[in-house]
């Protein structure tokens, strides 16, 4: 799209319609809708490559002491829970409980703070402030963050019980680290589910192998 407000071929643009991540509907809508289709793909200015992990619960230990080392280099990091709160209907970790573990825990020596959507908006609007202003170190939150936050000092991406997530989530998750000039990192805990099948392994496996949010969304 020019600047005049016409499309490349020289016609006059009526609709444009943007999304930043190719998720299923948008490919639908291509499909189906009478679409012209511009493909950006490449990074932003500045921007980095995120490398993605998974791992299994036994290796947390590594994982949050590399979270802390992160943190003592000036650094900042999300951990991400599916739940805000303890079920007796499920066996997840919350992101209460989460918390909890890592300010007594394993980060007990950073600032850690809780975020998640039943919190008042003016509580979440200033947690987030403190957070993009460096007064918090590890943001512990719900999929709250999947869009609109742009902290460039964020490294790394905890995701806990990543086999419970979605991939247009997981991809919108991550995408919330590497807009800096660090390298950047997406752990993804996963909890093996009894009796469920192997869709959960296939999903993280495309993640660890791909950033490219076209081939996730085929």
């Amino acid at each position: 799209l020019s600047a005049s407000g016409m499309g490349v071929d020289g016609a006059a643009v009526d609709l444009l319609i943007m999304t930043a991540t190719p998720i299923p509907r948008s490919l639908a809508m291509t499909l189906y809708g009478d679409l012209t289709v511009s493909v950006i793909d490449e990074l932003p200015p500045g921007r980095q490559p995120v490398t993605t992990a998974q791992r299994a619960p036994d290796r947390r230990d590594r994982i949050f002491g590399f979270v802390a080392d992160q943190v003592r280099d000036g650094r900042q990091a999300y951990v991400v829970y599916p739940l805000i709160e303890d079920s007796a209907k499920s066996d997840l970790t919350s992101a209460e409980s989460g918390c909890a573990e890592l300010r007594d825990g394993w980060l007990s020596d950073c600032r850690v703070e809780l975020l998640h959507g039943r919190l008042p908006a003016d509580e979440k609007t200033q947690i987030m402030r403190r957070f993009a202003d460096g007064e918090i170190d590890v943001l512990v939150a719900t999929t709250v963050i999947e869009v609109g936050v742009d902290v460039p000092n964020a490294s790394v991406m905890v995701i806990e019980h990543a086999e419970r997530f979605g991939l247009a989530q997981l991809h919108q998750l991550r995408g919330r680290v590497g807009r800096g000039a660090a390298e950047s990192y997406c752990i993804l805990v996963a909890y093996p589910p009894d009796g469920e099948g192997q869709e959960w392994r296939e999903r993280l496996e495309a993640m660890c192998a791909t950033s490219d949010g076209f081939e996730l969304a085929r």
